[in-house]
């Protein structure tokens, strides 16, 4: 058996949380020679996500330092440490429907990475206001003409990964910018990667992406990977 990691950031996202852990395909993965652990890296929350998570039996692991960047950096870290085979990341907000990950896994025996693609996909009503819409589009074009590789979706937060993928990502993204540093590692790092077009939905709880802010630090992460590719030490 394969071990499966899923990765799920939080910050004060109970109610999320709750239901995507209902709704993890454990059957269909097992069916596929998964044997599947979750891990929550948590941000620190105060409205009970780590209690949603040990009602269930699941492993929380407290970030060190804010933001989703940091988060997802240390929760690969640890899910290596469990000798993780494969991980999956998506956010714990509802946006992303936990049984759409094992048409994202069954893609790893031709590729390493596969991304959910939210913009080629079903967008549900209000899942996206159309700032955000725009934007998304926006720095999915500038990714794909800035390292001359194609996103469908650079902002995705819904990817499955072979460890070894994993291993070859240098990163040192804080927050939101994340996915757009893990797109540019895999160019620099001619890793085989692609997508998988994905339903997203109206999140659970309060958002915490802000649009204009978030936006130009994502740019500025792919300017920045794109004239330096390696993170300064």
């Amino acid at each position: 058996m394969n071990h499966l990691v899923i990765l799920l950031p939080v910050l004060n996202e109970a109610l999320g949380l709750r239901w995507v852990l209902e709704r993890i395909p454990y059957d269909k993965l097992s069916e596929r020679g998964y044997t599947t652990s979750v891990l929550v890296v948590d941000g620190n929350s105060t409205d009970g996500s780590p209690e949603v998570a040990n009602e269930w039996g699941i492993n929380v692991f407290t970030q060190d330092e804010a933001g989703k960047g940091h988060a997802i950096r240390q929760g690969f870290d640890q899910a290596l440490a469990m000798g993780a085979d494969v991980m999956v990341m998506l956010d714990a907000d509802g946006t992303y429907a936990p049984s759409e990950m094992v048409g994202l896994i069954d893609r790893l025996d031709r590729l390493d990475v596969v991304v959910g693609d939210r913009l080629g996909g079903d967008i549900e009503e209000g899942a996206m206001t159309r700032l955000n819409f725009v934007g998304n589009h926006m720095l999915t074009w500038l990714a794909t003409a800035l390292f001359g590789t194609t996103t469908l979706d650079l902002c995705s937060g819904y990817w499955a990964m072979k460890a070894s993928a994993v291993r070859q990502m240098q990163l040192n993204s804080q927050s939101f910018e994340l996915e757009a540093e893990m797109f540019a590692s895999l160019v620099h790092h001619a890793v085989p990667f692609d997508f998988v077009p994905i339903k997203y939905s109206v999140r659970l709880g309060d958002a915490k992406l802000g649009s204009t802010a978030d936006g130009w630090a994502i740019l500025r992460k792919l300017v920045t990977r794109r004239i330096f590719p390696l993170p300064a030490a």
